[in-house]
């Protein structure tokens, strides 16, 4: 090998990075990456606590509200603090593709690929009690995590989590009834339900729906394109309480009544994940070929992120905004993409992204793009592209 890595990269892996024109010693600044927690919003008065318990030193993170770095070996796992839900672990550039989507209080937002999940407690802190919040994974257990993180952070109250195929998923936000929900919830009996509407959520289900779910964890545990969503869950203010099931069901396209800000974080080969490319070392580097290298996957892969997008984008009201991001540093699962998105859309715009003047991080090959390599932003890869639903 030629470059001096602090992983042991396979010559194929150094291969594929130079053919999609990336530098191989981004690797080598791995071990200085150091590791990033987000701390809840009220909880900052307990900083120095939580430095005494994880026994390291919290770094503030100026150029991004409410995020630390610690050294990269702390375990934040068996601390009080997380397990209270007063931290957790996200890195830092997911937070700017966060911060890039500029959620604000009163916004509807779908996060079509929401697991693992950190980014939809993100989103549910930003939005507060206002608003809405649909998490959507095609996996069923990658999405129940995603519900033990809402619950654990006490952040679920108006999401509502599908597991659904992202490139098919239809619902619509529930705009009105939300509101309506908010107002009469209080007088409502828990236990009341009828076959034709919800009760409040509970992990206790009726037999018959235990039965489904077990019969459907010894299948396949993806969604798939066809089948209707299954809601895994809903919070007290989502809109789901008191509403018939066939109002939940409703679906259409993005207009008026779409979402107001759509996150796509896209399944990729997460090439641009250093700690996911360390996980080789243990799996075994034989395992990359199957997982990164391979050509056909890579193209099932581009044409995946390609539809979620374009589904993404007609689930958006006119005047809203879409963030595309991938932990892939690759051009084709990223500059490629948006470009034969933006040639089949002509309502789509690429915005600037404002926040993003003091962020450390490159310009993508799209103008107003970004991108975050271990080297310039002493964080994991990501693309971001930010677009705009335009009039027609």
């Amino acid at each position: 090998m030629e470059e001096a890595c602090s992983l042991p990269l396979p010559d194929a892996f150094i291969d594929f990075l130079k053919e999609n024109g990336l530098d191989p010693s981004i690797y080598s600044a791995i071990d200085s990456i150091p590791r990033y927690i987000r701390i809840k919003p009220g909880s900052e008065s307990e900083l120095l606590g939580i430095e005494d318990e994880i026994k390291c030193k919290l770094e503030k993170v100026h150029w991004l509200p409410g995020f630390y770095a610690i050294a990269p070996h702390i375990q934040i796992a068996s601390s009080d603090a997380y397990r209270q839900g007063k931290i957790y672990g996200m890195d830092a550039a997911s937070g700017a593709a966060i911060v890039a989507l500029k959620a604000s209080r009163g916004d509807h937002v779908l996060d079509l690929c929401t697991a693992p999940g950190a980014k939809l407690c993100m989103l549910s802190d930003l939005l507060g009690d206002s608003g809405s919040l649909t998490g959507v994974d095609v996996a069923r257990h990658r999405l129940t995590a995603c519900r033990t993180m809402l619950q654990k952070y006490a952040l679920g109250d108006r999401c509502r989590l599908f597991v659904a195929d992202g490139t098919s998923f239809s619902l619509l936000p529930l705009r009105a009834h939300i509101d309506e929900s908010a107002k009469n919830i209080s007088g409502m009996p828990a236990s009341i339900e009828t076959a034709d509407t919800f009760a409040e959520w509970t992990p206790r289900r009726p037999w018959k729906e235990r039965k489904k779910a077990m019969k459907e964890r010894n299948g396949s545990h993806l969604a798939s394109a066809d089948a209707e969503p299954e809601l895994m869950f809903y919070g007290r203010h989502s809109g789901v309480v008191g509403l018939s099931k066939s109002k939940l069901f409703q679906t259409g396209c993005g207009d008026v009544a779409g979402y107001d800000k759509v996150l796509v974080d896209a399944e990729c080969t997460h090439d641009g994940s250093f700690r996911h490319i360390q996980k080789f070392e243990q799996w075994g580097w034989r395992t990359l070929q199957q997982r990164v290298l391979d050509a056909q996957r890579t193209d099932t892969l581009t044409d995946l992120q390609l539809h979620l997008l374009t589904n993404g984008f007609r689930l958006l009201k006119v005047g809203g905004t879409l963030v595309y991001s991938t932990c892939s540093l690759t051009v084709g699962q990223n500059e490629d993409v948006v470009e034969r998105f933006l040639s089949r859309n002509p309502s789509a715009e690429v915005q600037e992204i404002d926040a993003a003047k003091n962020w450390p991080c490159k310009s993508g090959r799209i103008p107003k793009t970004l991108r975050f390599d271990p080297l310039t932003s002493k964080t994991s890869g990501l693309f971001i592209a930010k677009l705009k639903k335009l009039a027609t």
